[in-house]
């Protein structure tokens, strides 16, 4: 018959069969994935320039702790053991640092630099905690949330307002918070997905992914220390219930909760002298932390590596024949606005409001050797600014991204189109060598004009010193034709 086809004897094996499968069903329970980080309307070079950029004037205007402290050397041997489990194809040149604040916070700029303050450090009750926050703010460079969030247009309005200079005055705005505010203002999606990303994180490193929930949890509670950290990391809902249905079906671990270089690092911590926000804010106004940090070692070498210093990108020595603007003229507009150039000179559109008009012989690789750069910004949260404000905001930018950048004169106010601009002359190296192959001195002269509305547009007139004054009055040729 055929149920005797399976005699008693079979039903042992049978049984150790199903129970091997079953353990081999548990064995490959599907591991959590990083998600698909979608596409930012910013360039990868361009959130790394970015954020090297706004990192440098961290440490011009706040404390840093050198590279060499304990806290600094800890908080990098995380951040590396946090790092090493994204996808390479996926990951960001992430750099931690440590800031002597009070208050918890900790912020990551696009591109990969990070800040935690040492009252994060003290606050956390384990590494686990303390991995959490670092993985959420490394979740929010790997989702590219302040690029999609920030318009290209705005770099400069961050990088100015990093400097208390748009926006007003360090003192008024705290640049411990405009980090936060400016470029870090995240709405509880972005929350959501940097709460998911930075789970993922924890439990690829053996750590719980609810400590994430856990510290904010706690920190929720308090009321120390709390308002600013949470300001500017909305709660999305629910974190905790989101965060255990997120970890609920992936597979159990060994979780691992404190290291001894944690114990160690944390009690160093609490005998560092920190500073409120408040005070920072007072410092940062008389250049107190730009000495200090430079007197203590802490000094940021990041810029000169990726998008900043002298230039990295050379123009090729071209003939002065090859660079000379036609005497004819056409129009072109940019941004809404119209203006008249050289008919050999072309228009090379760049994204969202900027564009380079330019000889092809005096650009290559994003660098412009002759030339007008033209970009539109917009104010953060829609302020308006002078010309002064705006001018001088503005070129802190540029030598915040490129230190050989000097002021050659005080801002002038000029009218541009019929409305009031700054103008400002510079000096910096030019990207294209002298006739004699080495490095030769640059001429920018750089014209803002506030539009009203929290829009601004300005314009860099650019060649080689020994050729400026050649250039010179077809550059006012085009600066007199803007019209708005």
């Amino acid at each position: 018959m055929m149920r005797n086809r399976f005699s008693w004897g079979f039903r042992p094996a049978i049984y150790v069969a199903l129970c091997l499968l079953a353990g081999l069903a548990v064995a490959v329970a599907p591991a959590p994935d990083f998600p698909d980080p979608g596409h930012a309307p910013m360039s990868r070079a361009k959130q790394e320039q970015l954020g090297l950029q706004a990192a440098a004037q961290v440490y011009q205007q706040m404390p840093v702790l050198p590279d060499s402290s304990p806290e600094t050397q800890y908080i990098q041997a995380l951040g590396k053991r946090l790092v090493a489990v994204i996808p390479k194809d996926r990951t960001w040149p992430y750099q931690f640092h440590v800031l002597a604040q009070k208050e918890v916070n900790a912020f990551a700029l696009p591109g990969g630099p990070m800040f935690v303050n040492i009252g994060t450090i003290t606050t956390v009750d384990n590494e686990a905690e303390l991995a959490g926050v670092m993985a959420h703010e490394m979740g929010h460079v790997y989702m590219q949330h302040s690029a999609k969030r920030q318009r290209q247009t705005e770099v400069v309005d961050v990088i100015g307002a990093l400097a208390g200079v748009v926006g007003g005055s360090v003192a008024e705005t705290g640049v411990a918070l405009s980090a936060g505010t400016l470029l870090l203002k995240y709405s509880r999606k972005d929350e959501s997905q940097a709460d998911a990303f930075g789970a993922i994180v924890l439990w690829k490193t053996q750590y719980n992914p609810m400590a994430l929930a856990d510290f904010f949890r706690k920190l929720q509670a308090s009321t120390k220390n709390g308002p600013q950290f949470l300001s500017d990391h909305p709660n999305p809902g629910n974190r905790e219930q989101a965060i255990q249905n997120e970890v609920r079906s992936w597979p159990p671990e060994n979780y691992k909760t404190d290291s001894p270089e944690f114990a160690s690092a944390r009690a160093h911590a609490g005998g560092v002298h920190a500073y409120t926000a408040q005070e920072i804010a007072a410092g940062a106004k008389d250049g107190r932390w730009k000495a200090e940090n430079a007197k203590n070692g802490a000094v940021f070498a990041g810029a000169s590596a990726s998008g900043g210093g002298a230039p990295t990108v050379t123009v090729p020595a071209a003939p002065l024949s090859a660079i000379q603007p036609s005497g004819n003229f056409q129009s072109a507009n940019v941004d809404g606005v119209t203006i008249d150039h050289p008919d050999n000179w072309q228009v090379m559109p760049g994204q969202q409001g900027s564009a380079t008009v330019a000889p092809r012989a005096g650009v290559s690789g994003g660098a412009v050797a002759y030339g007008v750069v033209i970009q539109a910004v917009s104010l953060p949260n829609g302020s308006d600014a002078n010309p002064q404000q705006l001018t001088s905001a503005i070129a802190q930018s540029l030598q915040s991204g490129d230190p050989n950048v000097k002021q050659n004169g005080n801002i002038e106010t000029i009218t541009v189109g019929g409305m009031p601009a700054g103008s400002l002359q510079l000096t910096t190296v030019s990207p294209m060598p002298g006739p004699d192959g080495k490095p030769q001195p640059e001429r920018d002269w750089l014209v803002a004009v506030p539009r009203g509305g929290g829009k601004a547009i300005y314009f860099v007139f650019v060649a080689p010193q020994a050729n400026f004054d050649q250039l010179k009055p077809s550059f006012d040729r085009m600066l007199s034709s803007i019209r708005f």
